[in-house]
């Protein structure tokens, strides 16, 4: 039992996220009308936010995970309760998924039956998706107690810039009022996220080893391989991918 406070910047953007958060049931999934597009660019749609999914599912997993490690090595009150806010914030991202995939297409991404070339394509490439993220899960889950937390979420550190940046940009650019809503919200989230990240580094930055310091340039790098799926194309780095996937 305790709440030690040792980062008051935590404590404030822990303050923050408690007001910023949003609600995924207050958005007008309504009005996001599946007869305005066609099949295609409904699957095309389906294809994109189950792409993301990808990540916005293994979030609360992740963050989870983090939340009780804190609670284990006895972490500080504001470490642990940022990654709390994170949990419930990458939930947020992971309904929106889903609405948004399920406004489109009923029972997708990977319950719907194909009944095209192209549907097929998505379908299985949704399920090579799905795969990867389990052998992500497994290699972090075995991570989370090799390394201190610091070094551990600073591959996360390059999802939250490329997230934020993404978000934000997206908001702008997009037509539709329902998905810059989206959009715009969870920008603000990914941003908060990247603080916590970029703070918790800084924390623990001047108790690293010459090995641990190093050990987070290989996150950073890991981070870029794994996001690769949503920002270019992916490398053979992490990925294990069929021939015909690009």
């Amino acid at each position: 039992l305790g709440w030690t406070l040792e980062t008051p910047k935590l404590a404030e953007i822990y303050e923050r996220a408690k007001v910023e958060g949003f609600n995924p049931s207050a958005i007008p999934w309504d009005s996001l009308d599946p007869n305005a597009f066609s099949a295609d660019e409904r699957i095309a749609m389906m294809y994109w936010w189950a792409l993301l999914s990808n990540f916005d599912s293994s979030g609360p997993a992740v963050f989870g995970r983090a939340m009780i490690h804190a609670f284990e090595m006895h972490e500080e009150d504001t470490v642990r309760k940022c990654f709390f806010s994170i949990t419930r914030d990458e939930t947020n991202h992971e309904e929106c998924c889903q609405r948004a995939i399920q406004r489109l297409v009923p029972n997708g991404p990977q319950g719907f039956t194909p009944k095209t070339e192209l549907e097929r394509a998505a379908l299985n490439n949704i399920d090579w998706l799905y795969h990867n993220g389990g052998r992500y899960w497994t290699g972090f889950n075995n991570a989370v107690t090799k390394y201190p937390l610091a070094v551990l979420f600073t591959s996360f550190m390059m999802g939250e810039v490329a997230s934020s940046t993404l978000f934000h940009g997206m908001a702008r650019a997009t037509r539709h009022p329902v998905f810059e809503q989206v959009f715009r919200s969870i920008g603000r989230d990914e941003s908060r996220h990247l603080q916590i990240c970029i703070t918790l580094l800084e924390k623990e930055w001047p108790g690293l080893s010459d090995e641990y310091r190093g050990f987070v340039t290989k996150q950073l790098r890991a981070g870029f391989v794994f996001l690769s799926m949503v920002l270019w194309e992916p490398p053979p780095l992490f990925w294990k991918l069929p021939d015909y996937f690009l």
